[in-house]
């Protein structure tokens, strides 16, 4: 009988990873190299040509960022061991609900993306086309609940994010019902169907049920007077790996709902930083994550120690970027001819080239 001999082929696209993002991944050859440290980023998704290579893009923040060439037993890192190596980590809020906006996200490098189904318009199956968006570029999704209760924790955490983020937690008991939405019994409340979810790779990945506990970060908000009063209290609960400040909310129960950069909402955050700060997850304690104000830049949080850092929601960006868009077009009609607006090649070939 004659035999069939299949050729020997280069791979000309990035290939990702068939990731769980509660257990091990599946690659193959994933390749990287070395490129100029940044802060806050992952490398962006580039097209390169290596024989017999699959490539897989790898985050960090404080670390140099790339493709590089690693082994077969190469396991991505869940946001969770990430933080416990000392990384400060940069995401995006996603309340649009677009899995192409989730996409682009994750092509551009945020390390993670927060899928906010508190504030967005989206609910569960809105959220799954998200996550699949971003697990096809490797990016790791957050979950934030629209209330803590078991019944939102159950089906977040069956479609598999590497992270959950539960609002309004104003006391160690709420935080730790919080966790205990997320563990199975005896350990929790959490209902099992841990062979057909996607969180288990539909049954496949038959290390769920060990893994799951130490990958998994769970992440509590304190956004409120009483909240920051018990932070301490809240970040050294079994379970809670990190703090999420809501800074919105919490000059809200101050009384300065339309100043969030007032003085006494300022010491406020003072005094919620330090009790997290001094919390030490080493030992227990929480990581501090944070948004971005316009007063509170990104790089002002990292300075002061939050280990996330959100910069930006998605429709936030698209706004600015609209009414900028318009508001350029309507200047351009008040300055200058017709015939100065045609000459001016540059903006155009620029714009086409972007």
């Amino acid at each position: 009988m004659a035999s069939i001999t299949c050729p020997t082929t280069t791979s000309t696209l990035s290939t990702l990873t068939k990731t769980s993002f509660f257990s091990s991944s599946k690659t193959l050859n994933p390749v990287s190299s070395a490129t100029t440290p940044t802060l806050f980023s992952k490398s962006p998704f580039t097209l390169k040509t290596f024989t017999s290579s699959t490539l897989y893009p790898i985050r960090s923040s404080n670390t140099t960022s790339g493709l590089s060439v690693l082994d077969t037993d190469f396991t991505p890192q869940t946001l969770k061991s990430r933080l416990k190596n000392g990384e400060t980590l940069y995401g995006l809020f996603l309340l649009s609900f677009s899995p192409t906006l989730a996409e682009i996200a994750g092509l551009a490098g945020y390390d993670f993306v927060v899928v906010d189904m508190e504030h967005g318009p989206g609910g569960i199956c809105d959220a799954l086309t998200c996550l699949r968006a971003l697990a096809a570029t490797g990016t790791p999704a957050i979950l934030r609940l629209p209330e803590s209760c078991p019944t939102w924790a159950k089906k977040a955490l069956d479609l598999g994010p590497q992270g959950i983020m539960f609002p309004m937690i104003d006391s160690p008991k709420l935080a730790r019902k919080a966790v205990s939405y997320c563990r199975f019994p005896p350990a929790g409340v959490r209902g099992s169907a841990h062979t057909v979810v996607r969180a288990s790779n539909y049954g496949i990945d038959a290390g769920y049920l060990s893994n799951y506990e130490d990958e998994l970060l769970i992440m509590c908000q304190v956004e409120s007077e009483e909240a920051v009063k018990k932070i301490e209290e809240i970040a050294a609960v079994d379970g809670v790996d990190c703090i999420q400040m809501g800074p919105l909310d919490l000059s809200a129960s101050l009384g300065y709902l339309w100043d969030p950069g007032h003085k006494k909402v300022k010491e406020m955050m003072n005094v919620a930083e330090k009790g997290v700060l001094g919390s030490k997850p080493e030992k227990g304690g929480a990581f501090l994550a944070g948004f971005a104000m316009p007063h509170d830049t990104p790089e002002d949080l990292r300075v002061r120690g939050y280990q996330m850092v959100s910069g930006a929601v998605d429709v936030g960006l698209f706004r600015s970027a609209a009414v900028e868009d318009v508001k350029k077009f309507k200047m351009s009609l008040m300055e200058g001819s017709d015939e100065e607006r045609v000459g001016n090649k540059d903006g155009d070939e620029k714009y086409w080239s972007e």
